[in-house]
């Protein structure tokens, strides 16, 4: 049996469901990104999230949602999407492995993931 996957390795559907859900939480009341989600069915943000979440870390799901550049085009060119906000979003996520007491090596491979998707959530 090969090495566990990342998504293993951070306790499976149990822990994603959990970190989205207070991720969500964070960036919902950080009244510098909040405004992005507006007009957002966020049930099905934080499912397309877990599936995508699950996915990038090699769990056993299938993400079958826009890339990157699709889904954040609008907000970008729309609402004026940033490095300064994907940094705030980036911060919480942090706040949120934090306080999940995921370790600090685990937790610098999730951010690794998140900021290789930086140019591509910024459409550059």
């Amino acid at each position: 049996m090969g090495n566990p996957t990342l998504y293993e390795q951070l306790g499976g559907a149990a822990a994603v469901d959990a970190a989205v859900d207070i991720f969500y939480r964070k960036v919902l009341t950080d009244d510098s990104i909040s405004h992005f989600f507006d007009t957002t069915d966020m049930d099905e943000q934080r499912a397309k999230q877990k599936a995508f979440l699950s996915w990038a870390f090699g769990g056993p799901d299938e993400y079958t949602g826009k890339d990157m550049r699709e889904a954040h085009k609008p907000l970008v060119e729309e609402k004026g999407l940033s490095d300064e906000h994907f940094d705030a979003v980036a911060g919480h996520l942090q706040a949120t492995l934090d306080e999940l007491g995921v370790g600090s090596e685990l937790a610098a491979e999730v951010m690794a993931v998140a900021a290789s998707t930086r140019d591509d959530v910024l459409n550059r």
